[in-house]
């Protein structure tokens, strides 16, 4: 494991894979406004998670909120949402397709 932090979800890997997002490019986990606690994906926090989803609103995207699984850089929300895809420390690839789910995130 590349980090030290706790990711909570179903089946996290080393690299924050979970049993919802386990492609070799899923390598992140989030750390949700509403608890504070670092996730693989919005279904492992819905199905262990707090139970009161909330998005990071804008004015707090300069908090560190998204870690990178493979070196566990932890970046801000605007960092992660400039950041091309890949970690801005390790150049470890990000799932292009996670900007589907950002509005489950990020207000």
């Amino acid at each position: 494991m590349a980090h030290s932090l706790a990711v909570k979800g179903i089946g996290v890997d080393d690299e924050t894979r979970c049993a919802h997002y386990h492609s070799e490019n899923d390598r992140i986990a989030i750390k949700f406004f509403c608890c504070g606690i670092y996730y693989p994906c919005f279904e492992c926090h819905q199905a262990v998670g707090c139970g009161n989803p909330q998005v990071w609103p804008k004015d707090r995207f300069d908090e560190k909120a998204v870690l990178c699984g493979a070196c566990g850089h932890e970046l801000t929300v605007q960092e992660y949402l400039d950041c091309s895809s890949s970690c801005p420390v390790c150049s470890a690839g990000f799932n292009p397709g996670c900007s589907l789910h950002k509005h489950l995130y990020f207000g």
